[in-house]
């Protein structure tokens, strides 16, 4: 009986101290400044308790005695920023034709690499989620994989695999000679006619896509399409947001040009990107469908910068969209059209997609509305406000922290002094 009772208390004990390696240590996060992206409002000292991948509190006397405090100074802790429109699977060099030839000639398996290095630098940028809205042979469906089984690090990753569009038009590839390179069909994103646009929609779900991404008009950086054309029909497009939402994923729709945007917004997509020559009857439709607006000013603000370098259909594209793409923020801003964050980096270089914070508030967005845009309004569009874009107890402990105050120098997003994700910290000084 003795040696009984023995065993047992052992057992007891090694259990116990299993568990206690298993619970991590408490995290006590401090700093001059606190942004609460539900009122926009900031607050002077803040403080965050984490334990596990959760925020557990918010206010200094909810701190654990045992916890580990991290005390970030002059400072401003915000939600983790959400981009909800990136390509994290590729990015365009600065020599457009060679880097074109060289992401031509990698296998996808190489590609890969490259991708999870693009996502790497995203969450050290402060990211903790995107949405990835377009890539080819799986790399998109493969990295988002990977980084929720924690073999690489990485935002979290909702993506629409193939973008959905018609043929020639800006989700198709280039005109090549059809005997050199293979045009692409359904599977790949590529349909014309209702039945054919459902199919496609069917197989990105197959495949594991969180959202559809569609391309209801031409585009900047395809050579062969005007930027304004719609490229999807009425009847097109009923069949891609039907069934996209009877699964309950959301329609994120490419549209510069007007009537593309409007037979979209018609439709009932989720959200317009881009929007650059949008009209302000559109902008009232979207207000009044609660249709979201995804600027991507830094594309925008990108390609002119690279219009020289470029081929010269596209530079003459870049160009006509800058002031036009202004205009139609300002007035969205005046209207109240709903605006989430999306920087459509991989257009950019990843890891400056914080720069659309200070390119937003340059064309007219106050700096508190430019951080509610890149985290509870993006968490909304997303579909999962419920787990990040605000910080409050209970929800993902994604928790970013900038020089400052924030709401003084807007740039500071684009070098975030502290990343976490899921209460892991990435970044720290």
């Amino acid at each position: 009986m003795r040696l009984a009772v023995k065993l047992a208390l052992a057992l007891t004990a090694v259990m116990g101290s299993a568990q206690a390696a298993e619970t991590p240590q408490p995290i006590v996060l401090k700093a001059a400044y606190l942004f609460d992206a539900k009122s926009g409002q900031l607050t002077n000292g803040g403080t965050i308790v984490v334990e596990g991948d959760r925020i557990k509190a918010l206010g200094a006397q909810a701190a654990p005695a045992n916890a580990k405090v991290i005390d970030l100074g002059d400072a401003t802790l915000l939600p983790g920023f959400i981009d909800a429109h990136t390509h994290i699977t590729s990015e365009i060099q600065e020599d457009f034709y060679k880097g074109f030839h060289t992401e031509m000639y990698r296998f996808a398996t190489e590609q890969s690499h490259y991708a999870a290095l693009y996502a790497k630098r995203t969450l050290e940028a402060g990211f903790t989620t995107v949405r990835n809205l377009g890539a080819g042979e799986f790399v998109d469906v493969g990295l988002r994989n990977a980084i929720g089984s924690n073999v690489v690090a990485g935002p979290t990753i909702l993506t629409a695999v193939h973008s959905i569009g018609s043929t020639g038009g800006h989700c198709d590839q280039g005109p090549f000679p059809p005997d050199r390179v293979a045009p692409l069909g359904i599977m790949d994103g590529v349909c014309n006619g209702a039945d054919e646009c459902r199919a496609a929609v069917r197989y990105q779900l197959k495949w594991g896509a969180d959202a559809i991404k569609i391309c209801s008009s031409g585009g900047v950086l395809s050579e062969a399409d005007p930027v304004d054309v719609p490229q999807l029909t009425p009847d097109e497009l009923n069949a891609i947001v039907s069934e996209t939402h009877a699964w309950k994923r959301k329609v994120a729709a490419h549209a510069h040009g007007d009537l593309a945007a409007r037979q979209a917004v018609e439709a009932g997509v989720d959200s317009i990107e881009h929007g650059s020559f949008l009209s302000d009857e559109t902008l009232k439709l979207m207000k009044a469908k609660g249709t979201y607006l995804v600027p991507t000013r830094l594309a925008v603000y990108w390609v002119n910068q690279m219009a020289a370098k470029y081929p010269p259909a596209i530079a003459e594209k870049a160009r006509a969209t800058l002031h036009d793409h202004e205009r139609m923020f300002r007035s969205a801003l005046k209207i109240g059209v709903p605006i989430a964050f999306g920087t459509d980096s991989g257009v950019s270089p990843h890891g400056m997609n914080g720069k659309e914070f200070a390119l937003l508030v340059e064309i007219g967005m106050p700096p508190a509305a430019a951080l509610i845009s890149g985290t509870r309004e993006s968490a909304k569009l997303l579909g999962i406000s419920d787990q990040v874009g605000t910080l409050e107890a209970g929800k993902l402990a994604d928790i970013v922290a900038v020089k400052g105050n924030v709401l003084n120098n807007i740039a500071a997003t684009e070098k975030p002094v502290f990343v976490m994700k899921h209460g892991q910290v990435v970044v720290q000084p």
